[in-house]
């Protein structure tokens, strides 16, 4: 049993003016970001929804809720190609559906496209977003569902969709991938699948085609063109041919309704694969309520909040255990259950904390910055996880790296080395929510997309870039000063204040967390009360996979 040194405690007066405005502060947010996603799950919206209807199909919407087990779906990528795309109209979630889902309680992979936007188009953020869906899957071996509605890649922009590593391509060549890796993959053909993409459904283990929908490689008028050859589309691609002429389809099912109903039929005969290593007990939930995160998350320099107070409100029971807490305090490690699962917790802490050196003398730790000793604290704390079969859980607000002459004297440049290190050679799976800020080195080694995350989600509160909104807009006005001043050029301080606060709006807009899933840098905005929630539903993905590597991390400065 653990001991009761190990359960969190709360310091945390919800009835102060501070708790009190940092709810409103970010409930506000959270409405708006809710508002937004309510719109873009519109599609190409009303009209386009109804055409989708007097066809006598589903919108991919429609379809998904119908599939899945109730209550199940975690979209993934909702926000991509957010302000995108606005000179063809728009694209709103990339034109295609993804996330997790059960499907009879077994866990799968979504990826459907939306005829309602562009008839389900690929634009260049839906061939990203799909190949991301992918990676998850392969990274943690989630059988795969393709819900195929898509005229195929958008022509105007074909030079950005088409011939590149992560373009249009790299969908088929991750459909062959998964297959020789024994990822189960069903495809339902709901509408057209035409050109290229007609690789798409027979490159699954099984394939299955509604009637009235068309399979080909070049659509009737195209066929005219080429060969001169007229021929009507059902004759050329339709379900009934597939399914009785060239054989290409395994179950023809006369609507979506009865299409959706098969594949859960053929799921619920799938056998099982060996689980993961990782250790899981039942779930205990937290012993202080998620909704005090509102309260305590406090973006301000000036007030700084406890991150254990964030970690007491996310992990089973509230229990931690806290490693090396009194050396190196601005990150905080050590390990907790999350949904029952066992992980390792690396978050920055935001308090600052004082330091003694090795020569004795005091300092102010500032929080949310990377120091020396809690570089070196965290890179063996991670060499630790991995040594253990413990995944990893990263929190980020983290400004950066120390630096100035005592931080570079004491090497900080060799302990974030360190970090960076045992956090791109690690080998169990990491997920990442970033709280606040995420700048600069510290969103490398506090294990950020480029260092393969399995899922990396974002509070909307959460600020991405190589610095902070103030900090980058004063280095970019003090250089174009500069240059004014040397072509012979004085600004006044109105001028000065314009264009500081010119080149800031525009840069905190980039470091939005909607501009950062739009591009999917993030796979998911969460509202800070369901971050336990989203880590649990990681975790499970994760635990699909049985495969651990041998953990090696090379050299490391010392």
């Amino acid at each position: 049993m653990a001991s009761e040194t190990s359960i969190l405690t709360t310091k945390v007066d919800p009835t102060s003016a501070r708790f009190e405005a940092n709810m409103r502060f970010l409930a506000d947010l959270v409405s708006g970001i809710r508002n937004e996603e309510e719109q873009i799950c519109e599609g190409g919206g009303q009209k386009a929804i109804e055409n989708q209807h007097s066809k006598g199909r589903l919108t991919a919407r429609e379809r998904i809720h119908k599939l899945v087990d109730p209550g199940s779906f975690f979209e993934i990528g909702l926000f991509a190609a957010y302000r995108m795309y606005e000179e063809w109209g728009g694209a709103p979630a990339a034109g295609v559906i993804t996330g997790l889902a059960r499907i009879e309680s077994r866990m799968v992979m979504i990826i459907a496209n939306d005829a309602t936007v562009k008839a389900g188009a690929f634009f260049p953020m839906t061939s990203k977003k799909v190949i991301r869906a992918q990676n998850i899957a392969i990274d943690n071996r989630i059988p795969v569902i393709y819900l195929v509605d898509s005229s195929g890649i958008f022509l105007p922009l074909q030079e950005d969709v088409f011939p590149d590593t992560d373009d249009f391509g790299r969908v088929f060549r991750n459909n062959a991938v998964m297959s020789a890796m024994g990822i189960p993959q069903i495809a339902a053909i709901m509408g057209m699948c035409v050109a290229g993409g007609g690789y798409l459904p027979v490159m699954c283990d099984h394939v299955l085609m509604t009637d009235g929908s068309g399979l080909f490689l070049a659509g009737p008028a195209l066929v005219q063109a080429a060969i001169g050859q007229k021929i009507s589309a059902e004759e050329l691609g339709g379900a009934a041919m597939h399914s009785a002429i060239s054989g290409t389809v395994d179950f023809h099912e006369p609507n979506d309704e009865a299409c959706l109903r098969r594949i859960r039929s053929i799921i619920e005969k799938w056998g099982y694969r060996r689980q993961s290593p990782w250790d899981r007990k039942k779930p205990v939930p937290p012993a202080l309520a998620a909704e005090e995160i509102y309260g305590i998350y406090d973006s301000s320099p000036a007030r700084p909040y406890d991150i254990r107070e964030v970690i007491a409100r996310i992990t089973d029971a509230s229990k931690f255990d806290e490693y090396k807490a009194e050396y190196g305090k601005t990150l905080v490690c050590g390990y907790g259950r999350i949904g029952g699962f066992a992980v390792g917790i690396v978050a920055n802490q935001k308090l600052h904390a004082q330091a003694t050196d090795h020569e004795g003398r005091k300092r102010t730790e500032f929080g949310g910055v990377i120091y020396t000793e809690s570089a070196e604290k965290a890179a063996r704390f991670i060499m630790d996880c991995n040594q253990n079969l413990i995944p990893l859980v990263f929190l980020h607000d983290v400004n950066g790296f120390m630096v100035g002459r005592d931080a570079e004297w004491s090497g900080i440049i060799k302990a974030g080395a360190k970090m960076v290190n045992a956090v791109s050679n690690s080998v169990v799976p990491k997920i990442t929510v970033i709280l606040g800020g995420s700048f600069g080195a510290g969103h490398y080694a506090m294990c950020g997309k480029a260092y393969d995350p399995r899922f990396l989600f974002a509070w909307p509160t959460a600020r991405y870039a190589v610095m902070s909104g103030d900090s980058a807009a004063g280095t970019l006005v003090e250089i174009k000063i500069r240059q004014l001043e040397r072509g012979g050029k004085q600004l006044s301080d109105a001028e000065k204040k314009e264009l500081y606060e010119s080149v800031k709006s525009t840069y905190d807009e980039q470091t939005d967390p909607r501009y950062g899933a739009a591009r999917l840098w993030i796979d998911k905005i969460i509202d800070p009360v369901d971050t336990r929630d989203a880590i649990t539903m990681a975790l499970e993905a994760a635990a699909l996979n049985p495969d651990v590597p041998e953990f090696k991390v090379g050299v490391l400065q010392t």
